[in-house]
């Protein structure tokens, strides 16, 4: 499988001006063959980018003159799908908002919903987005009453606040609940592909404005679809991780008065690339019934001596008056790709229903030869 800087890569470039070729036979391509070989260093949306432009480059003139070539590759008979359509949309909404004109405009609006299923038109709509953010979220929301699943998707997944890969679009940050009229058309989608976007939509709300989405979340779970709970749970991970206590209530996840023994962790110190291990006890000392979301925080050293948390799911239970819980768990320090360890004071505590327990103390040991 490749990495995703290589979905885009010399053979995209070829791809992409063999189509646009045959649209326009007449066209002299030059800046589009000579991308090849000039990708190897840049990362996948650096890769994009150099392929729009030379897409530009190669067709001057109109917004008008170039969507009649997209439009015309789009139904000819060489290959037009896949990682190209994001240079290519990105082409699109570039000349459009270029030309500056409501028609060129709502045409480019048109057209990336017209091609995303051959790939997504996600990051391509935010620059229409940031050029006029009210013009294209009423598209945006016209979209969520499509018959096309892709189009359906495009309307929350290109215009999430933190899309992966994608370019920020200010105005969304700036305007809290300015996209949540399209989640709120979209929430009950019969679609699994939609909903994953919602609920991922919803999350990245979390990050500035947590009582925002703890309401929308309940608005929906008052009026839900079978499918509802689900995706609200997907939509609350952060909160529930961060144990915002709202977010936990809503799930049913409230105050409840424990007793709880741990973690007692194996070992004082840890190898560099072994494991910490850690066995709690949580036992319901009061009156009521218990529903309790727990999970464990491991506290990493950093570089600078500090410590960030990091929150693992650990299980959900639900326990009797009286009734008790054991807890066991093994933590991996192996090397990974997207974590960097640093040796030294590291620590592990319990998070039951947002409330933590003191924490358990370990050395992670430096590599042997450090």
């Amino acid at each position: 499988m490749p990495f995703a800087d290589e979905l885009i890569s010399d053979t995209t470039a070829a791809t992409l001006t063999r189509a646009v070729r045959a649209a326009a036979p007449h066209a002299t391509l030059r800046a589009l063959p000579a991308t090849a070989g000039r990708l190897a260093d840049l990362t996948l949306r650096e890769r994009a980018d150099l392929l729009r432009d030379a897409l530009l480059v190669d067709l001057p003139g109109t917004y008008a003159d170039l969507a009649a070539v997209v439009r015309a590759a789009r139904d000819g008979a060489e290959p037009f799908g896949g990682w190209l359509i994001w240079p290519v949309t990105s082409a699109v909404a570039s000349r459009a908002v270029e030309e500056g004109t409501d028609a060129a405009f709502d045409d480019a609006m048109a057209l990336l919903a017209d091609l995303t299923g051959r790939l997504t038109a996600e990051f391509a709509v935010r620059t229409l987005l940031r050029h006029d953010l009210d013009r294209a979220l009423a598209t945006a929301t016209a979209w969520a009453g499509s018959d096309d699943v892709d189009v359906r998707r495009l309307a929350s997944e290109g215009t999430r606040p933190y899309l992966p890969w994608s370019v920020r679009v200010p105005e969304i940050l700036a305007r809290p609940g300015v996209t949540v009229p399209v989640l709120d058309a979209l929430y009950r989608d019969e679609s699994e592909y939609v909903r994953r976007s919602v609920a991922n939509h919803l999350n990245d709300l979390s990050r500035d404005h947590p009582r925002l989405v703890v309401a929308t979340a309940g608005r929906w779970l008052a009026d839900p679809a079978p499918t509802t709970p689900a995706l609200v749970r997907h939509a609350l991970r952060t909160l529930v991780k961060r144990g915002d206590p709202d977010a936990l209530g809503l799930l049913g996840f409230g105050p409840a008065t424990l007793e709880i023994d741990g973690p007692v962790l194996d070992a004082a110190r840890v190898p560099f690339g072994g494991a910490v291990r850690f066995t709690a006890a949580v036992r319901n000392v009061g009156a009521e019934e218990a529903r309790l979301a727990i999970d464990y925080v491991v506290h990493h050293r950093k570089a600078n001596g500090s410590r960030t948390a990091k929150t693992f799911k650990l299980t959900t239970r639900t326990l009797a008056p009286g009734e008790q819980v054991e807890l066991s768990r093994e933590h991996s320090f192996r090397p990974i790709t997207t974590r960097r360890y640093y040796p030294g004071p590291h620590a592990v505590t319990l998070q039951v229903n947002g409330v933590a327990t003191d924490v358990a103390e370990f050395e992670l040991e430096a590599p042997p030869n450090d």
